[in-house]
Order: C-alpha cells, then structure tokens, then sequence
C-alpha cells in the first residue's frame, strides 16, 4: 500500500511537470521571441543560400543609406498564437530601428499557417501607413506566394517597402567622414601642414639668398632626414571599416502599425 501511494505522488507530479512544460512551449513565440542577428532570417529553407545573401545585401546596403531596417523573418506555424503579438513581441524583442527615428520595419511571414504581418515603427507610420502595407501584401506579396514562388513575392514587397520608405530619413553621418575637404579633395588639416612646410623652406631660401643664417641645401637636409613616407598611409584605413555584418538593433519601437494578410 505504501508503495501505491509512492507511485501514485510520482504519477502525480510527472503528470503536473508535463502540463507545466505543455504551457510554457505554448507561449515561447512572443513570451520568448528570438534574438535575430541577420537581416533575413529563413528557419523553413523557402530560400537557398543565394536569395539570402542577396535579400541579406540589398537590406543591408538600404540601411546604410537612409538609416531605415528592414527585417525579414520566415517561420514555419504561430502553434496558435496570434500573428500581431508574436509580430510585434519580434519587432520590440529585436529592438528593429534607430532609438531616435523608430524607423524599423519587420516583414513577418508564417509558411505552414500561410499568414503575412508587416510591422511599422512609430518613425515610419507616416510613410509606410497601414493602408499601404496591407497593399504591398495583397498586390505584391501574396500573388508570388500563391504560385509557390517565395523569393519573389519576398523580394518584391522588399521592394515595395523600400521604394516607400525611401525618402523619409537620411543616413547617420558616420565620425569619420567629417572632416572638411578642400582643394584635390585634401582634407583641410592636410593643407595646413603642407603650407607650414613650404613657408619654412620659402623662409630659409630668404634668409640664404640675403646671407642670414644656414643655407636652403643645410634646411632642406635637415627636413629630408625627417620625412617618412610611411607615415601619411594610415588615414585611409577607416575605409574597411563596415564591412557586411549581420543585423543589429537600434532601439526602435513599435506601436501596433502596419497590416496583417494571408494567401
């Protein structure tokens, strides 16, 4: 009998782990959203390895210039949550967007559930409205969709949201394109020292012709031991820099806008 009841308490709470871990998977889409690190993230294999890169580029090529993020994330099913909390749960999650602009963009598209969320920020609601996206998901999107072609209907409502938002900022002026430039595209501390360089030897040339002090040839030895050629050929290291990284986030945030479709 005290054996029944041992088996009994361990049936009993196996039974309440299992229900309690039955809960927990239930909500892990927007209780537990995933933390992107790329601008196209497919978990479903619609596109291979060459419409990713491309996707992955042109995103990331379009960010550089206004400073606008689009993400793009492809799931299998909701497990039967709802499209605009897992959507939007996503967008806040990943933080999709310049902290000061809010211009962040999640295009969110569910395979087996056959369901398309296009997520706005704050920043972006006067341009990519909730009327427009839910025209960019009927007439270009979902007309791809339905004739099994993913890559395309995703590239063109890309494209859509792109040619939309396009105009709405400028890109952030990165710190090392700030100096001033001037003359041959010189910048202008480079000029300086060039002219400080050519009033010394312009001033010992004077001082040599009237007799005053060393000769020009004694001045000119004198700065020749000092040049370094090498010493100029670091400014334009900065020009790597960039590079094509993955996604990160900008503290974007988000307020509910943008449309909801299926096909």
């Amino acid at each position: 009998m005290k054996l029944s009841k041992h088996i009994l308490l361990f049936l009993f709470l196996s039974a309440a782990q299992f229900s309690y871990s039955q809960n927990q998977n239930s909500g892990t889409l927007s209780d537990n959203p995933v933390q992107l690190r790329n601008f196209v993230t497919d978990e479903t294999g619609i596109l291979n390895p060459s419409q990713l890169s491309a996707l992955n580029n042109k995103l990331l090529s379009f960010e550089k210039t206004t400073s606008n993020q689009v993400i793009v994330y492809i799931i299998g099913s909701l497990k039967g949550e709802s499209l605009e909390d897992v959507s939007i749960r996503l967008a806040e999650k990943n933080k999709i967007g310049k902290k000061d602009k809010n211009n962040g963009v999640l295009l969110l598209i569910v395979k087996d559930d056959r369901k398309i969320r296009i997520e706005v920020g704050y920043g972006l609601e006067g341009a990519l409205t909730d009327a427009a996206c839910s025209g960019i998901i009927r007439n270009e999107i979902t007309p791809q969709f339905k004739k099994g072609m993913y890559y395309e209907g995703i590239n063109k409502g890309v494209d859509a949201i792109i040619a939309t938002t396009k105009g709405e900022y400028t890109a952030d002026k990165n710190s090392d394109n700030t100096n001033i430039s001037c003359c041959f595209g010189m910048p202008v501390f480079v000029i300086i020292i060039f002219g400080l360089i050519f009033m010394f030897i312009f001033t010992s040339f004077i001082r040599s012709l009237f007799g005053v002090g060393r000769s020009v040839y004694s001045g000119s030895n004198k700065w020749g031991s000092g040049w370094s050629g090498g010493s100029w050929g670091s400014g334009s290291s900065h020009g790597s820099s960039g590079g094509f990284g993955g996604f990160s986030g900008g503290g974007g945030s988000f307020g509910g806008g943008g449309a909801s479709g299926s096909w």
